[in-house]
């Protein structure tokens, strides 16, 4: 080892030892094992490798293509087409230094090394998991195995998207659509509004005599309340007797019976032509094997916010939805916690400590009609009195919806994909709205 790379391994031992996380011997060419290529963890190998190209990025992602879930309301709705929001992994491949389409099966965080189901096994310095959610089936009596099949979640986006879709299109003309969604938190709040009200832009087209009745696990309705109550009552006559939508409060899923399409709640039995079911959520099976999804009764992960090192487990950080945090859990958070995270890194492998008040922020659009949408823009910034990320003033939502935003929604998606998934300048993306 020549005299800088022991001199820099040296203080980059000091510095993570400074943030008071466990002693860490860095290499002269640090290793990164990055689990999952979604918004999190695609933004932080690519950051990580821009900022500091010695660190070793090894990434692993099991799915062939990364699909978004933002937008994917789009292609429920009839708008865009599944590969409108489908990305290749080709471009990001060629910024890390290997890119593994596994899925991880262990980790050992003493030996720190992880293992994958095709007998790979991976050994790091440093561990990110952006594994994104678990979707609790079991928490809905009769929500099985054989009754997945039928009705679908489509809250990871992908063949359940285009399946929803189909299913919406063979409704009849009057037929019943039943929306179930569970209580927060859960990944991306307002998606589930916006899903009601694309589809009630479908029915407002193709079947007018249809109904969506939208069953709330929540009190009342969490995000952007009057933006979407003003929009649906503008566009789908909401508050009246030929709604298209019928929102109820209070109602939370227990049962299912696939059979008589009927799902069941404390207070009514209510049946669909189709039902779109939302299970409640906690983070990641993975981040639960190695003891760090123990925050909010054991279904998310504390981290450090100045590193999103976890609080449970040393030298393995976590991004995007799986965190226990008063962040958003949508796609631009995700982004911004990958750069935050690589950005820490970086300053830990060279010696020095990562920003005591680091910023993030978060952007979410949501269409309220094929032509209209609307936005929340949120910035939060570490504060270490409370330990926790304060929103920032500047944050805010849209005053009204408008076609304006519906454009920059638009650019805003393929924004976000380029950045988070390397997409060249010229990428020729297919979206039709």
């Amino acid at each position: 080892m020549h005299r800088r790379d022991f001199l820099l391994a040296t203080a980059a031992l000091a510095g993570a030892s400074s943030l008071g996380a466990a002693p860490t011997l860095i290499k002269a060419r640090p290793k990164v094992v990055i689990v999952g290529a979604g918004f999190g963890g695609a933004a932080c190998a690519r950051y990580l490798k821009l900022w500091e190209p010695r660190v070793e990025v090894t990434l692993i992602e099991p799915n062939v293509q990364f699909v978004s879930c933002p937008m994917s309301n789009t292609v429920i709705a009839g708008l865009n087409l599944l590969k409108d929001i489908s990305f290749p992994y080709r471009y990001l491949r060629k910024e890390v230094d290997r890119f593994v389409p596994d899925t991880v099966t262990a980790i050992d965080p003493v030996k720190r090394s992880v293992k994958t189901a095709g007998g790979a096994s991976f050994s790091y310095d440093r561990l990110v998991l952006a594994p994104g959610v678990e979707l609790m089936f079991d928490k809905v009596a009769g929500y099985d195995a054989a009754a997945q099949k039928k009705v679908q979640h489509a809250w990871k986006a992908g063949i359940q998207t285009a399946t929803l879709r189909a299913q919406l299109e063979a409704m009849p003309d009057g037929g019943v659509f039943v929306l179930s969604m569970p209580m927060a938190p859960f990944r991306c709040p307002p998606a589930p509004y916006e899903r009601a009200s694309l589809i009630a832009n479908y029915f407002k087209k193709a079947k007018p005599r249809s109904k969506l009745i939208l069953l709330d696990a929540n009190d009342d309705i969490i995000s952007k309340k009057t933006l979407f109550t003003t929009a649906w009552k503008k566009h789908y006559g909401f508050g009246t007797q030929n709604s298209l939508i019928e929102y109820r409060s209070n109602n939370q899923a227990t049962a299912l019976d696939v059979k008589a399409m009927k799902i069941s709640t404390e207070f009514d039995d209510v049946r669909g032509d189709v039902i779109n079911l939302i299970p409640p959520m906690r983070a990641a099976e993975i981040t639960g094997l190695i003891g760090a999804r123990t925050g909010d009764n054991g279904t998310w992960c504390p981290v450090d916010y100045r590193t999103m090192e976890s609080t449970e487990v040393p030298n393995v950080h976590i991004l995007g939805d799986s965190i226990l945090s008063n962040l958003s859990k949508a796609g631009a958070l995700a982004n911004n916690s990958g750069k935050l995270c690589a950005s820490a890194l970086v300053e830990i492998f060279n010696g020095r400590q990562p920003d005591p008040a680091p910023v993030v922020t978060s952007t979410c659009y949501s269409a309220s009609s094929d032509h209209t949408a609307f936005h929340v823009a949120t910035v939060f910034r570490y504060q270490a009195a409370d330990n926790n990320m304060e929103v920032q003033p500047g944050s805010g939502v849209s005053a009204v919806e408008s076609e304006k935003e519906f454009t920059m929604m638009r650019g805003w998606a393929k924004n976000i994909w380029a950045d988070t998934l390397g997409l060249p300048p010229d990428y020729r993306f297919t979206n039709r709205i």
